[in-house]
């Protein structure tokens, strides 16, 4: 019915607009989107039934001049999805992934672990060997490494973390045994590839996202073991102290990106350095603003200011790996 706009979901509202992009265009953009959101945002596509106008200028108003003659999308969502995925992703990686959005199958293989929640992976991983966790571990996207890491026994964690580090890539067939022993366990069928896994890097990125807490103890216990790979490690980390060293321009680009709310809880707790780079950034109304919102913002959790920083931190890596941004210092190299 006419003015009966269902309500729409951030996730809904990405998918209308692709949709209404064109496939070209829509593949462009999805290359550039993680597993997860690939999966999401194709998901709410499937999902979508009678796109009406109202949904259209709820999602991508600035484009409602030129859809006023349209009611709906128009578009045959599944041969729409296949030719987006298979166009941004390539045949065989998106197969997978039209299996589980289209047919309801899950993906096969290492693959699949990408879209199971972080306990589902610690589950079916925990008892297995530890080389063959490093290597899960490995393949997985740091942030979902983080926290698989983080729900596996206290006591393997260090161990993990320098079998990761000291890890310089995996033979094809260890690839291929892997991954049909997955298959077995998911009752799949992919076929397994060689990868360059694993390394300084990699086990870097992982500690970058656990809690603070965690991290320390990790990394406590490897300087114990080995303290030159411990050393080289945090060497390669980036913290949210490090933003100092990222020069007045890369802050600047930063900021476009990060919200205010995570901003000032992010700041809670920080020494004045850190404020300061900050506000030296920021618009004379803007950095005022920021200030009155600290002064008047009462106690926050710890954990709440850990989350934020963190948040932060990815936003940052993931400029840094654009080349948007120079980290400098830890995570990067100095310009000379």
């Amino acid at each position: 019915m006419a003015g009966d706009t269902p309500t729409l979901t951030r996730t809904d509202k990405a998918a209308i607009f692709l949709m209404t992009l064109g496939e070209a265009s829509a593949a462009q953009i999805i290359k550039h989107l993680g597993p997860r959101e690939v999966q999401k945002i194709g998901t709410a596509m499937a999902g979508l039934q009678n796109v009406s106008r109202d949904m259209i200028k709820v999602s991508v108003d600035e484009f409602v001049a030129a859809m006023q003659t349209q009611t709906s999308v128009g578009l045959g969502k599944e041969d729409y999805i296949r030719k987006v995925l298979n166009d941004a992703l390539g045949e065989e990686k998106a197969k997978s992934m039209i299996d589980r959005i289209l047919v309801g199958g899950s993906t096969k293989g290492l693959e699949s672990l990408k879209w199971m929640d972080a306990r589902s992976v610690v589950e079916l991983i925990r008892f297995e060997h530890p080389q063959i966790i490093a290597i899960v571990l490995s393949y997985l996207d740091s942030d979902q490494a983080a926290e698989v890491l983080c729900g596996l026994p206290e006591n393997t964690r260090s161990d993990l973390m320098m079998r990761i580090a000291t890890m310089d890539g995996v033979q094809p067939a260890a690839m291929k045994e892997l991954n049909d022993m997955l298959e077995i366990q998911l009752r799949g069928g992919a076929q397994g590839q060689a990868a360059g896994m694993g390394g300084l890097k990699v086990a870097a990125n992982i500690l970058n996202l656990v809690d603070r807490s965690v991290e320390a103890k990790i990394s406590e216990q490897m300087g114990e073991h080995d303290p030159d790979l411990a050393g080289r490690i945090q060497d390669l980390m980036f913290t949210f102290d490090n933003l100092i060293e990222i020069d007045d321009r890369g802050i600047q680009t930063l900021l476009r990106e990060v919200s205010t709310d995570n901003l000032v809880l992010a700041l809670k707790g920080t020494d004045d350095n850190i404020k300061n780079k900050i506000f030296k950034n920021m618009s004379q109304r803007a950095g005022d603003m920021l200030r009155e919102d600290l002064e008047s913002r009462g106690p926050v959790k710890l954990s709440d200011v850990e989350t934020a920083q963190k948040e932060i931190i990815g936003i940052t890596r993931r400029l840094a790996e654009e080349g948007q941004i120079n980290l400098g210092g830890a995570g990067g190299e100095a310009m000379v």
